[in-house]
């Protein structure tokens, strides 16, 4: 665990999970072969493996448990291979179970700005709070890990731009709208205020934490969850996760016209392959849009027909 902190640079959900997962398969091979030593790639064998990945199947695991679980074997017996612990790698013959395609939910525009205004901004502390981190995600398509990592000293407020830290450590410089650095200004503004009201209120100072708790400490990943889910929750739709603004937020760049690599960019991808799955989205909507609002869509009773009709 300490080589994927320090080395590859995981996070610390990425090193849960995979102790997790390794201490899940330890458990499985004392059951189903005990005495086999789960650091000798020689006694754990392909089969072995495979029968695992079995035996999650029937206890109705979803694939892309599955697939992580695998990842995580690969890996750990990967870094046995480097440490010269073990000759070859028991799950690289092992395909990886077969993805659900699914497309993630997109707020329609009029539904981002409903609930970018349901935080009242007339209200002070944690509402304003809240409102400038829906406009936050929003505005910059910001994972929520990348959010809650924000410092007073990463916004450029006069430049429009703000200073994040993805995955794997990589950062990169995204544009922040006009709309969300009020938002910001508003809520800062009445921390300081705090400040003055209540000397023991903790100083606000340039590696401060843009976004923070009732006690002055970083938001969590799971409070910002909560918070978008409680104001999503009055959508017509039901509740979101913080992933879903940035979806819309790549959703709703193409749909302006933004090309896929600034997208690419701005999102923060390795790869355009991953970010050209917003292009699917798009299509789906426009589709929609045609379905619903054109006279001759013919689409509205199902999917249109085409008959060959006899002479």
């Amino acid at each position: 665990m300490t080589f994927l902190e320090l080395e590859r640079h995981a996070s610390h959900e990425t090193v849960r999970n995979y102790g997790s997962d390794l201490r899940q398969f330890q458990a499985f091979m004392q059951v189903e072969h005990p005495g086999t030593p789960l650091l000798d790639p020689a006694t754990v064998q392909t089969e072995s493996i495979r029968g695992y990945l079995h035996w999650l199947n029937r206890k109705h695991e979803k694939s892309t448990s599955m697939a992580r679980k695998l990842s995580s074997l690969r890996s750990f017996y990967r870094y046995l291979q480097r440490e010269g612990m073990a000759g070859l790698n028991p799950a690289d013959a092992i395909r990886m179970p077969k993805q659900p395609k699914h497309l993630p939910r997109v707020l329609s525009k009029d539904d981002a700005a409903a609930l970018m205004e349901f935080p009242s901004d007339q209200a002070a502390g944690g509402l304003l709070r809240d409102r400038a981190l829906l406009e936050t995600l929003y505005s910059t398509g910001a994972r929520v890990s990348e959010l809650v990592g924000i410092d007073l000293d990463d916004l450029r407020a006069s430049e429009g731009l703000v200073h994040l830290r993805g995955k794997g450590r990589k950062e990169r410089i995204v544009p922040i709208g006009d709309v969300a650095l009020q938002a910001i200004q508003a809520y800062l503004d009445e921390q300081r205020l705090t400040k003055t009201r209540y000397p023991t209120a903790k100083t606000l100072c340039v590696s401060s934490p843009i976004f923070r708790n009732s006690r002055g400490g970083r938001l969590t990943t799971r409070s910002v969850a909560r918070i978008v889910a409680r104001y999503s929750n009055r959508l017509a739709g039901g509740s979101v996760s913080p992933h879903t603004l940035r979806h819309s937020f790549a959703t709703h760049l193409l749909d302006e016209g933004a090309d896929l690599r600034s997208i690419q960019e701005m999102l923060g991808h390795a790869s355009l392959s991953t970010t050209q799955k917003y292009t699917h989205l798009a299509t789906d909507q426009l589709l929609a849009v045609y379905d619903k609002t054109h006279p001759r869509a013919g689409r509205s009773a199902g999917p249109r027909v085409v008959k060959d009709e006899k002479p």
